[in-house]
């Protein structure tokens, strides 16, 4: 019983880390854009999302109890087997946290799960129908729905406001960015912090805690809220950078028409019990409301890199939390193991990125714009004009330092 009881509370523990790596991971979903536009300063912009995140934490369990109850089978998982799942979850998000790439939290959390179930319990362990229907089709349909509403939003946005002073007009959508960042914030935590929920239910399920089908306690629900606020207030920096910087250049119209677009998916998403990614929810808005203004660049190599995240995540954290729980089956010596190797893995990526700071001191620069692709020349290309505001429309940097820099002295030293 002594044994049983260690490693509960390592899971506990360890899912709390895990709650904690989201956090930061996931800030730039809320934050990125109003961060980008200067709505609002770096460190009041996390602050605000950490509280919000909290409160967010308390109105809903639907979530919690898709992965506590419908993921995989409660008799076939022991304490160990989620530990392993969390195992392949944290490495997961700190390896793409450090290339500052927004991959999903929820789905490496989902992918070690699964890895683990089935290294444990074998493929039958797994319920493939809440799978495909509440992980895998959200997964694919939340970027694209999000990205279709937040152009339209984007046209739409423009349209109405051809008329308005510039000035009051960009003041009105700063404070709607602020608003809807809130909204986004309030969301994220209704959905990420649920699923640390039913996580650390499902071990206490497993483990004899809680009866079957048991909600989360309260307990359970406070620590989840607290450890992802925690981390949101760290700031995921790198990912703000790329969110925000990396994928578009926004204007404040685009910021709110995205953000908004995001925050509606995924807040009725989380009131059915679909445990939906809120970084592709989040990117694919951003990148609608890019293709929606006349003139913006969508950065698809940056893009790329994101969608192979994507799609690596599942797998990825699968085939590590199946790795993980192969040696804690040896015993408490392969636990053991298995957590040293998360503290030594976990310290060596946080020593990694000390080579290369990335804070709210230079969170928005960023290197040379990339050339408008193919995709975006087409997109540009059919869109209407923004309706009345040219000096709003941004240049692309690259055609004026063409122009500009012609001497041999000047292109030499670029």
């Amino acid at each position: 019983m002594e044994s049983f009881s260690l490693i509960l509370a390592i899971v506990v523990v360890t899912a709390l880390a895990f709650d904690f790596t989201n956090g930061f991971h996931d800030t730039a979903n809320a934050m990125a854009t109003t961060i980008s536009t200067g709505a609002m300063k770096p460190k009041v912009a996390v602050a605000m999302s950490a509280v919000l995140n909290l409160v967010g934490a308390f109105l809903s369990v639907e979530v919690a109890n898709t992965i506590s109850k419908g993921l995989v089978d409660e008799a076939g998982i022991r304490p160990e087997v989620i530990f392993a799942a969390l195992v392949g979850a944290i490495l997961w998000n700190l390896l793409t946290w450090l290339v500052g790439l927004p991959s999903s939290s929820s789905h490496a959390l989902m992918g070690g799960l699964i890895g683990a179930t089935i290294a444990s319990a074998g493929v039958g362990a797994v319920h493939g129908d809440v799978l495909v229907t509440k992980v895998l089709i959200p997964a694919i349909a939340a970027p694209l729905v999000a990205g279709l509403a937040a152009m339209l939003a984007t046209r739409l946005t423009y349209s109405l406001g051809k008329k308005a002073d510039g000035k009051a007009s960009r003041k009105g959508y700063r404070a709607g960015q602020i608003a809807s960042a809130g909204l986004v914030s309030l969301a994220h935590g209704t959905n990420d912090a649920q699923k640390t929920m039913g996580i650390i239910t499902l071990a206490l399920i497993a483990g004899g805690t809680l009866a079957p089908d048991s909600d989360p306690p309260m307990w359970v629900i406070l620590s989840a809220g607290v450890a992802i606020a925690l981390g949101t207030y760290l700031g995921g920096w790198r990912i703000i950078r790329t969110m925000g910087k990396g994928l578009t250049d926004l204007q404040p119209q685009q910021g709110f028409a995205a953000q908004t677009s995001a925050a509606t998916v995924i807040l009725a998403s989380s009131h059915i019990g679909f445990s939906l990614s809120t970084t592709h929810s989040v990117s694919g808005a951003v990148m609608g409301a890019g293709l929606g203004r006349k003139g913006g660049v969508v950065r698809w190599s940056t893009a790329t890199r994101m969608f192979v995240a994507w799609g690596l995540t599942l797998p990825a954290a699968a085939l590590v939390g199946a790795l993980a729980e192969y040696v804690t089956g040896f015993g408490a010596w392969g636990t053991a193991v298995v957590a040293v190797f998360l503290i030594a893995s976990s310290a060596a990526i946080w020593k990694l990125s000390r080579r290369e700071i990335v804070d709210h001191t230079n969170v928005n620069d960023t290197d040379e714009a990339e050339p408008a692709g193919v995709v975006t020349t087409a997109m540009a290309a059919v869109t209407p004009p923004p309706a009345g505001t040219p000096a709003e429309e941004p240049v692309p940097s690259f055609p004026a330092q063409a122009t500009v820099e012609r001497t041999p002295t000047t292109t030499t030293t670029v």
